[in-house]
């Protein structure tokens, strides 16, 4: 009998023959089975790792040329767009309107799946139609399967305005490969629970997230060697966080770091350029533009030496 379903083709749907008798396996047992089947995850990434640096690039042009990145996606896919987005600002003390993410349904779709929003492909292009996108921005559509309605509409509609597009998916026999800039496609294989792609799926597509946001942030320059220097200072454990910054960086100690930043008013960057070049704070972030926001330019000085010694101590 001939399967007319459009989507149990899909390698996101397909049954995992190591786990089909996952309902009376022990605890342990399944453990040890979703420990084996998460480690094709990192392969499956690896493989895709030429793509990743293009979509990574596309995204550091587009930042260094006043653009923004804006996520957009259904279900899990889609609240990894918005998990993604929402740590920019903390970590690296972004402008809100730098990184956006779209979720099909709204916010409230976060914690209550609204059903059926995901199959709407007009809405999808209203979504992102409402945020006028322009040449400068990059829209990174993701979808597990790669069939989404709701992403694909957005995709065509971003498509208009000349914004680069990335596809992360899970099927890489998408025909979406000559639609988009790039399209990264780790092959993870069939979950454990067919059809729950918050497993494998989603690990790897969180994994992939991480590194276009990760590497695009570090050559804007968000980090001093591996130190967030561009982070939120807003509660005491990150006060206390930039205080330890501020040690590594500098080798004051950590009364005088805390000292050091309420005069920066908690500018982690500011601060190390005033330690390194006597500079009022208002120079100094004379100094770190004219650097490009970017600590090594502003004071001329490799931090990881400093980092490296303090490792042996």
């Amino acid at each position: 009998m001939r399967n007319r379903s459009k989507w149990q083709s899909l390698p996101t749907e397909a049954i995992n023959p190591k786990s089909l008798a996952m309902d009376q396996a022990s605890t342990e047992e399944i453990i040890n089975l979703m420990i084996q089947e998460d480690r094709k995850t990192i392969a499956a990434v690896q493989r895709e790792r030429e793509r990743i640096a293009i979509g990574a690039d596309l995204i550091t042009h587009s930042f260094k040329s006043g653009g923004r990145l804006v996520f957009v996606g259904a279900g899990t896919s889609g609240r990894l767009g918005v998990l993604e987005a929402a740590e920019m600002l903390p970590t690296f003390g972004t402008p809100p309107r730098l990184v956006q993410a779209i979720l099909a349904g709204g916010r409230d779709a976060f914690f209550q799946p609204r059903e059926g929003v995901e199959d709407n492909f007009e809405e999808g292009g209203r979504a992102v139609g409402r945020l006028r996108l322009t040449g400068k921005d990059v829209l990174i559509g993701v979808s597990a399967s790669g069939t989404t309605q709701f992403v694909r509409g957005a995709l065509t509609r971003a498509r208009r305005t000349g914004v680069k597009i990335i596809f992360v998916t899970c099927w890489p026999g998408t025909e979406l490969q000559t639609f988009v800039d790039v399209i990264i496609a780790p092959a993870v294989g069939p979950e454990v629970i067919a059809g729950s792609t918050r497993l494998k799926a989603g690990s790897a597509t969180k994994m992939v997230l991480n590194m276009l946001t990760t590497i695009s942030m570090v050559h804007i320059g968000k980090t001093y060697g591996n130190l967030m220097v561009d982070m939120q200072t807003g509660s005491e454990q990150r006060r206390d966080r930039a205080r330890g910054i501020i040690t590594m960086a500098t080798g004051l100690d950590f009364d005088a770091a805390g000292a050091l930043l309420r005069r920066a008013r908690w500018n982690v960057k500011a601060a190390i350029v005033m330690e390194k070049t006597g500079d009022t704070y208002a120079k100094a972030l004379a100094r770190l533009k004219r650097a490009g926001n970017s600590v090594r330019n502003a004071i001329g000085e490799d931090v990881e030496p400093r980092l490296r010694a303090s490792l042996t101590r």
